[in-house]
């Protein structure tokens, strides 16, 4: 796959008549159900290549079972914020992964695990440079919640207006965060992969997309909150097969929101 940059010195033609136009690609107007069309693709996509796809997403739920039993043992509490840490960090590479697999389908190809690797590979700087910034986020995420505790103490005497207030303020911080990280990442990811360009470019273009698409992009994610739930409610394990069909749709979803020039892709057997 070229390692095509977007910038103010491509070669492409320009995107936008303003300054940003080196920044942000543009992004067309969804329709409303947009997001079930996405997650049949990304059906297609899984079932297409469910060795790999399910691999991917069974490595994750390893993941998160050492990270659930390191939280249920309160004396590894320093091993599960490393180990945290560097789940956030992986994630990224792990989604390039399921991203690169839709990629090679969608040329013909049969995917293939060396590929996926070359592919992150490729783009390890950009991947983990998102990753951190995503990072960043979330520990000033946490930080907000710690504060709710302060500010809303859980003891005995709590009555059920207490309880409420506290649900009420700490699903409105939770949401806040949730939804930075959900429009900074929404596309950027599969962007990066597919036309080369950086961790900014990549962060501009997804807020662009999800601010032009609001009611789209809502359901969207509320349909990523019930996926991933159902999964939870299995005890990690149909998370097996949902995070992997997550992955797919996204890159289809990025495919058919962001409006970017093809990139020229040389001839390569994906073995």
């Amino acid at each position: 796959m070229a390692d095509t940059h977007v910038t103010g010195g491509s070669a492409h033609e320009p995107v936008h008549d303003d300054e940003i136009q080196s920044f942000v690609l543009p992004a067309r107007e969804l329709e409303m159900f947009a997001p079930l069309h996405w997650l049949g693709l990304g059906w297609r996509d899984l079932r297409s290549a469910w060795p790999l796809s399910l691999a991917y997403g069974a490595a994750l739920v390893m993941f998160g079972y050492l990270i659930t039993w390191l939280a249920w043992d309160e004396g590894h509490v320093l091993m599960l914020f490393t180990l945290g840490s560097a789940f956030i960090l992986a994630g990224p590479m792990l989604a390039f992964g399921l991203y690169s697999i839709s990629s090679q389908l969608q040329q013909g190809l049969v995917p293939r695990f060396g590929y996926c690797i070359r592919v992150q590979r490729k783009h390890l700087r950009n991947e983990l440079l998102f990753a951190l910034v995503i990072l960043v986020v979330l520990l000033v995420w946490a930080r907000a919640a710690s504060m709710v505790h302060v500010f809303f103490p859980m003891d005995e005497e709590m009555g059920p207006f207490a309880w409420l207030e506290f649900l009420a303020v700490g699903s409105t911080v939770g949401a806040f965060f949730a939804a930075i990280v959900f429009t900074v990442s929404a596309f950027s990811l599969p962007l990066m992969l597919d036309r080369g360009t950086d961790a900014i470019t990549g962060a501009l273009t997804s807020i662009g997309a999800v601010l032009r698409n609001k009611g789209v992009m809502l359901l969207w994610g509320l349909l990523i909150v019930a996926l991933v739930t159902i999964g939870f409610a299995t005890a990690y394990l149909g998370l097996v097969v949902v995070l992997p069909w997550i992955g797919h749709a996204t890159w289809h979803a990025y495919r058919d929101t962001i409006i970017a020039p093809e990139p020229e892709r040389p001839a390569e057997s994906a073995v």
